[in-house]
């Protein structure tokens, strides 16, 4: 691991923290293809919107490299496959495509006919994701943190810290800066049934950063909230419709409805990548069915009846009017959300699909 970073490139391949093995131990999984990436996503090694994006990023630059000796018409074909494989891996986080988009777009303009030197380029323009991400997580922390009280009590929900991104966190990286300004003394971590990212994750994360923290079952947020423990929830996203819909991991939308019957602000951090203006609202957004077994099974121990029906849709839509503020790293915005996400995504030129690219300088393969 090195300092906070999910992901990193080190000597011709990518390392990430294999997010499976957290808590019990931080090992890093090594990924030298494009389907070892593609494996890593589809099975939750690495997980979250904006670090897939990054690890899909890497993933085609894998790619190139594999296949620069078969020349140039041979290496864009590959690209073009192994894109597939990676955006078939989770529909739902929108970061995943842009990742690919970009990548694809660069590989497709390219002017050369040095196969090796595009290589190159896909992979500097993989390390400007990645810096870019980290970036955008510590402005968000900045803009989100100004939003909380001095002695704030927050809730999380999922897991959008340091191992949702390429570093640092979305809604955990506003919860890091505003815990050193003071604004946050103690934060509730929802488990996040079925996978338990906020159990195994967001409270690893916390104990390691020093930021107290205490662990809570997702059907314990309203007892808190009615109690007067909660003054503000705090949650990451994956996609982010042209209206403000947001989709999240599954429970989100259930936190929201809870927290405008106790009148407590619920804001969504993202970056401006998460937004996808082509759908207008958040009907359009896929949402992912994950493995029976995820709800059946706990560590490889059956908890329900052989053979009982299973729906396990790994994220909800939140409509627009239950959120209070989507903080991006441009700043935050207020409802009704439409305008300020058009001119986030006006605003964002590197990092959103569909937007001019800009050229990339390579960097040594």
């Amino acid at each position: 691991m090195r300092g906070d970073k999910t992901l990193w490139w080190n000597a011709g391949a990518l390392e990430l923290i294999d997010q499976r093995r957290l808590p019990r131990e931080c090992v890093t999984l090594r990924c030298t293809t494009a389907a070892e990436v593609a494996a890593a996503i589809q099975e939750m090694a690495v997980r979250g919107a904006p670090a897939i994006g990054c690890a899909a990023a890497f993933g085609l630059a894998l790619s190139a490299r594999q296949h620069a000796a078969a020349g140039l018409i041979a290496q864009r074909a590959a690209l073009a496959q192994d894109a597939a494989r990676l955006r078939a891996t989770r529909p739902t986080a929108v970061n995943l495509a842009w990742a690919l988009d970009r990548q694809l777009a660069l590989a497709t303009t390219y002017p050369g006919a040095d196969a090796h030197a595009l290589a190159g380029q896909l992979l500097a323009a993989a390390e400007t994701i990645a810096a870019d991400d980290e970036a955008a997580c510590r402005a968000m922390g900045a803009h989100g943190a100004a939003l909380l009280a001095p002695g704030s009590r927050v809730l999380t929900h999922c897991n959008a810290g340091s191992l949702a991104t390429a570093a640092y966190g979305t809604a955990l990286g506003v919860v890091r800066t505003a815990y050193a300004q003071g604004r946050v003394r103690h934060v509730l971590v929802d488990e996040t049934r079925p996978r338990l990212q906020g159990a195994r994750l967001t409270a690893w994360e916390l104990q390691q950063a020093g930021i107290p923290c205490t662990l809570i079952a997702d059907n314990m947020a309203a007892t808190f909230m009615r109690q007067g423990a909660v003054d503000a929830v705090l949650v990451g996203a994956d996609r982010i419709a042209a209206n403000g819909d947001t989709a999240n991991k599954i429970g989100t939308y259930g936190l929201a409805v809870l927290a405008r019957a106790h009148a407590i602000p619920l804001y969504v951090v993202a970056p401006a990548s998460t937004v996808d203006l082509a759908l207008p609202d958040g009907t359009a957004i896929p949402i992912e069915e994950r493995a029976a077994a995820e709800l059946t099974h706990l560590g490889g121990e059956q908890l329900a009846p052989a053979g009982i029906a299973v729906a396990n849709p790994a994220f909800d839509v939140t409509p627009w009017a239950l959120i209070t503020a989507i903080v991006t790293e441009h700043g935050v915005i207020d409802p009704p959300f439409a305008a300020g996400l058009r001119a986030t995504v006006a605003a964002s030129p590197l990092t959103h699909p569909g937007v001019a690219l800009h050229a990339v300088t390579a960097s040594g393969a």
